[in-house]
């Protein structure tokens, strides 16, 4: 079967969010398609998207509901066909797909990890006490709590350069960004430590670029797999599936990594109360093809050792 390649005259249309780091995001898998298949850049066409998440910036994401806030306009305009392929920060996303929706299509993983970002470069442990810290992510506050009970954390939405004003303006003194996004958008000279896994485990899939497209859309399929990272897939597929099990968003306390190591995957996790007051972690390794079914596991027993109301909001 030959594959139908995308033309200037029927370009493939990329959904995505409107924010620069989404549309850096876009463009570096439209990068790696025309890479892949040798076509020029007006063979595709960017379609920014808002999303509910983006347009509500005054009340926190919890507040909003925890699953399809930077992802629901997207897939409805996948699903109606106004776009063929959307491309999205996984760990935005839900771990079920809308039906008729397929999300198998992963780029290589950038540093999963966080960066504790201050306008002086300061670590996390020479804050003063009493410091003000913003982040609008659930599982930073709780992990940031649970370290340092001290430190007064408050809400802080926005992009990467919004934020990064914010800390200019006085709001904060510091906070936390995601390296991947930091690397992406080319920000080598924010102020910046990074912040090792041994510290906090990093959000579910942070670091990682996934592509949905329609389940019959075959020919998008076959062109997908060409820019198609196996290890980051499994890496993800068990990530995912411990999301799952846990019940999990993006707004809940919870951190997971996994990574191969030689030949087989190393899973860390974590859940944490709202209030950073308890953390309860696991690290496991085992092969490869049994990720997830080892992520499973993991959750499981967390669960068992966390009981009934673990998550509640405090």
């Amino acid at each position: 079967m030959t594959l139908t390649l995308p033309t200037p005259a029927q370009p493939l249309k990329i959904g995505t969010r409107g924010s620069p780091l989404a549309l850096a995001q876009a463009h570096e898998t439209c990068a790696r398609l025309m890479k892949a298949f040798d076509l020029p850049l007006e063979a595709f066409q960017i379609v920014s998207i808002s999303t509910r998440g983006d347009r509500v910036q005054d009340r926190a994401l919890r507040e909003l509901g925890g699953k399809g806030l930077f992802s629901k306009e997207i897939e409805d305009r996948l699903l109606n066909g106004e776009v063929d392929i959307a491309v999205h920060s996984t760990k935005d996303m839900s771990v079920e797909q809308p039906e008729g929706l397929v999300l198998d299509t992963y780029l290589p993983r950038e540093n999963p990890f966080d960066a504790f970002i201050t306008l002086d470069g300061r670590a996390l442990a020479d804050l003063p006490q009493g410091a003000v810290v913003g982040s609008s992510s659930l599982r930073r506050k709780a992990q940031l709590l649970n370290k340092r009970p001290d430190l007064q954390v408050i809400e802080f939405r926005g992009s990467v350069q919004t934020r990064l004003q914010k800390l200019k303006d006085g709001v904060a003194d510091a906070t936390f960004l995601a390296l991947a996004g930091l690397n992406r958008l080319g920000f080598d000279d924010v102020p910046r430590v990074a912040v090792t896994a041994e510290e906090m485990l990093p959000a579910v899939a942070q670091g990682a670029i996934s592509i949905e497209r329609r389940a019959a859309d075959h020919h998008i399929a076959d062109m997908l797999a060409a820019i198609h990272h196996a290890p980051t897939g499994q890496a993800l597929a068990c990530e995912r599936a411990f999301l799952a099990k846990l019940d999990g968003s993006c707004q809940t306390p919870i951190a997971g990594l996994a990574q191969i190591v030689g030949g087989s995957l190393r899973l860390r996790g974590e859940i944490l109360r709202s209030d950073g007051s308890e953390s309860l972690s696991d690290d496991v390794s085992g092969a490869i093809s049994d990720g997830p079914e080892m992520a499973v596991d993991m959750a499981t027993k967390l669960l068992e050792r966390a009981g009934e109301g673990f998550f509640d909001w405090k």
